[in-house]
């Protein structure tokens, strides 16, 4: 199931920036620009993390956080451009989970939501080997191998295939690809995925030309196929 981010920011352009690289992240946003507003979309949207700007006008983002705290436990990040140790700390004692200063890299936004969403969620407990039909991965000896016949990959390239195995079927965009063997992507970077399917089928695929094991998603990107 898609994530859902409030994003509560009274700076339009910041919020679509913000908006653009969560969603091209895979995540689903909703927004609001005012602290009653904000409270409002929350118990409407229920979403599973807030990134909160501070300076709201009206209603601040230390009420704001007050607020959301006395109905939940979501995870909360703070965005804030004040310099003042103090204001960052009185948030974080509220309950924030974590916070960023102005002016900020959108991909770091999209860095730190991953990660407290990470920790809210807890560590799941990764198997040893990942199975797909022809396919095994041994993850602690970071070995894969087709019908026990071992293949030589590159760090890339078995961490690429471990997501594709571990979740038959899913279609990945390549920025998620990115996002989810390197923590965070970088625009512009995402079509190296395509150099590095490429290498990985001409070791997995009897017939690279016709894959059978990594389907390209025409448009989207790529998912591996369980037969």
């Amino acid at each position: 199931m898609t994530q859902k981010i409030l994003v509560v920011e009274d700076e339009l352009d910041i919020i679509k920036l913000v908006r653009a690289y969560l969603e091209k992240a895979g995540y689903a946003v909703v927004t609001a620009t005012a602290g009653q507003e904000a409270l409002s979309v929350f118990r409407h949207e229920r979403p599973n993390l807030v990134i909160l700007d501070l300076n709201l006008p009206g209603m601040d983002g230390l009420d704001v956080c007050r607020a959301l705290r006395r109905q939940s436990d979501v995870p909360i990040i703070m965005l804030t451009a004040r310099l003042d140790e103090t204001d960052r700390l009185i948030g974080l004692e509220m309950g924030a989970d974590d916070y960023i200063v102005k002016p900020f890299s959108p991909r770091e936004v999209v860095a730190r939501t991953r990660a407290v969403l990470r920790r809210a969620e807890g560590e799941p407990v990764k198997p040893d080997v990942i199975a797909a039909g022809e396919i095994s991965l041994d993850m602690p000896r970071r070995q894969a191998s087709k019908v026990g016949r071992p293949l030589d990959l590159t760090t890339m390239e078995f961490d690429l295939l471990a997501v594709l195995v571990a979740h038959p079927g899913q279609v990945f965009t390549r920025m998620q690809l990115l996002e989810q063997v390197q923590e965070t992507a970088y625009a512009g970077y995402e079509r190296t995925i395509d150099a590095h399917i490429k290498n990985l089928r001409a070791k997995l695929e009897d017939d690279p030309h016709n894959p059978r094991f990594i389907e390209t998603v025409r448009g989207v990107g790529y998912r591996f196929i369980q037969e």
